[in-house]
């Protein structure tokens, strides 16, 4: 959540975020209001305390009238203090349950607007030429034996999908390349929980406006993850964290699952959009002062990975509109697609400055020893969808694929053949 500080001190910031985000800049007023009223309420009930603590101290030194007027009052103070205690209560509750729902404040320099509203920043490599009709991924999913999405969907549903065969070893020859590389950049590698607790997905931002996303697991009141960032979030919950140790960096390798609410008819062929896949992201936490560096260094290690996997890209700063209500800022690395004939969603990487902290009391000692709130961030390093622009950027006219020269050693193939052969 945001900090009541900043927003006492610079109502404007809050204001203009609410702005660049589309969103209605009147709770910065209905925030002040119950703020003040808050404040107000509980200096009445410390007054009213403090004078029946006073009063009580000196009953037993009274007598007479004196003892039984004292006596009166003390009794009138009891219930003036219970229902004053009960409004400060109420009022914090009010302001907390508000707090909850405003999002981050957006970074300066992020662009207005909603999800079309995007600033391209670079693109980066050669879109393939063929001189053949090229396949998409479902095609050429299925002449290698790769994928299986009607299976899938007789299995488990629409949205699901069989990675079969070179699409298994495609997959996980991907994903233990990303944790590879992350071990090298000094991130610790971690399996991550799927499930988890209220409280876990609630402190990072996913039970607000995407909760509809969110599979929840009424029974036992569990949640089913989209993203390892929710238990990586969520592993220092409620600690003070080593200033010395920090930033500290976790690459979180979890199955993800989204129930695409709302996208009825979009992406519904193949496996752009589905509700289950594999994911490696990267989390980071850090002193707020080192974050905006640290979200360049998330976003130079998704390129990075971007490059070895030969797929032409481009990097985009998503609007304010666009972020998710913990994010301040995020890039978006986008690989083109050849039969979409355009570029697609890869990585995301996001600075979620202290937001995410707040709500989970992630904490670290400055330099005074007094505790302060890290900042969060997050980034994707590879994920199941990659596979699409894979195979479809090295396509060969026989229905062949050809590995990225880096991606080799993992998968254990320079080419994957049809099946036919």
């Amino acid at each position: 959540m945001i900090d009541l500080r900043t927003l006492r001190e610079d109502p404007d910031r809050l204001r203009a975020s609410q702005r660049v985000r589309g969103e209605d800049d009147s709770v910065v007023e209905t925030l002040l209001s119950l703020d003040e009223r808050r404040r107000a309420a509980l200096n009445n009930f410390e007054s009213l305390r403090a004078e029946q603590k006073s009063i009580g101290k000196s009953v037993s030194r009274a007598s007479g009238d004196e003892r039984q007027a004292l006596l009166d009052r003390a009794k009138e103070l009891a219930a003036q203090v219970k229902a004053a205690e009960t409004e400060a209560a109420a009022l914090a509750s009010e302001l907390d349950e508000l707090l909850m729902t405003v999002p981050n404040f957006v970074e300066e320099g992020a662009p207005s607007g909603g999800e079309d509203d995007y600033v391209v920043l670079e693109e980066v490599g050669e879109k393939p030429v063929f001189d053949f009709e090229p396949r998409d991924h479902v095609e050429l999913g299925e002449l290698l034996g790769a994928i299986d999405t009607e299976r899938g969907a007789k299995v488990s549903g629409a949205r699901f999908f069989f990675l079969k065969g070179v699409g298994a070893r495609l997959q996980l020859g991907l994903l233990n390349m990303a944790i590879q590389q992350a071990v090298e950049a000094g991130f610790t590698p971690m399996i991550t929980p799927v499930l988890v607790k209220p409280e876990a997905m609630a402190g990072t931002g996913f039970l607000g406006a995407h909760a509809s996303e969110v599979y929840r697991l009424e029974a036992d009141d569990l949640y089913l993850v989209g993203t390892s960032e929710v238990p990586l979030a969520a592993y220092h919950s409620d600690e003070i964290l080593d200033r010395a140790a920090l930033p500290m960096r976790y690459a979180g390798w979890s199955s993800c699952f989204r129930r695409e609410a709302g996208s009825y008819g979009k992406d519904t062929r193949g496996i752009i959009r589905v509700h289950q896949f594999d994911k490696v992201e990267m989390f980071s936490y850090c002193r707020p002062e080192d974050a905006h560096e640290e979200h360049l260094r998330l976003l130079a290690w998704e390129r990075e990975m971007l490059e070895k996997v030969e797929v032409p890209y481009r990097v985009i700063d998503v609007a304010g509109g666009d972020l998710g209500s913990s994010a301040a800022r995020k890039y978006d690395c986008e690989g083109w697609v050849p039969t979409q004939g355009r570029y697609r969603e890869l990585t995301s990487t996001s600075n979620c400055t202290d937001f995410q902290a707040r709500r989970l009391k992630v904490r670290y000692r400055d330099e005074d020893g007094k505790p302060q709130h890290v900042a969060t961030l997050n980034g994707t390093l590879a994920t199941t969808r990659w596979i699409v622009a894979i195979l479809e950027n090295h396509q060969q006219a026989d229905g062949s694929v050809v590995v990225p020269k880096a991606l080799r050693p993992y998968v254990g193939l320079d080419v994957l053949e049809p099946l036919s052969r």
